[in-house]
């Protein structure tokens, strides 16, 4: 009687070398084209955080000279609240005024670095000027600054926002 041995199949468990110096090359191929790419996305989202936050600030002036409140405005990278006085003259906002898609904060934002000089809120008066203070006593130039984009100004004194 013959025994036969046979040998199991050879099995391989996991990629040879060449393979994954194939993937490596090919995974760094196509990151070097997706980059440029995905740095077009980000300016185009922090682009349109900066439109959306000159948006908030005319829409802020706007609402103060309009309804003859006060109203107040908070920045922050996750987004502009704004908020209206009940009544003339306050030192106060009580009542959000929400976005154009209903929502509390008027705009949200982009998670983009957004630097505001001088910090803090700040407050359209019903005249339209722009102060630091809800009592309307001390205006200021504004610096906003966004990370990758032209710095918006608000000129205190007329509310104009560039």
């Amino acid at each position: 009687m013959r025994h036969h041995h046979t040998r199991p199949p050879h099995r391989t468990a996991g990629f040879t070398l060449p393979e994954l110096l194939g993937v490596i090359v090919l995974t760094s191929v196509l990151a070097v084209f997706a980059m440029p790419s995905l740095d077009g996305v980000f300016g185009l989202r922090d682009e349109a955080w900066r439109s959306e936050l000159v948006a908030a600030l005319r829409n802020a002036r706007q609402t103060a000279v309009a309804h003859r409140r006060l109203v107040c405005v908070g920045i922050g990278t996750s987004g502009v609240r704004l908020q209206i006085a009940a009544a003339n003259p306050a030192t106060a906002c009580t009542h959000p005024l929400v976005g154009p898609d209903g929502q509390t904060p008027y705009a949200t934002g982009s998670g983009t670095a957004t630097a505001l000089h001088p910090a803090g809120p700040l407050y359209f008066q019903p005249s339209g000027r722009a102060t630091t203070d809800a009592a309307g006593t001390s205006s200021s130039t504004w610096q906003i600054g966004i990370t990758g984009q032209t710095p918006i100004t608000l000129l205190g004194e007329t509310g104009h926002v560039e």
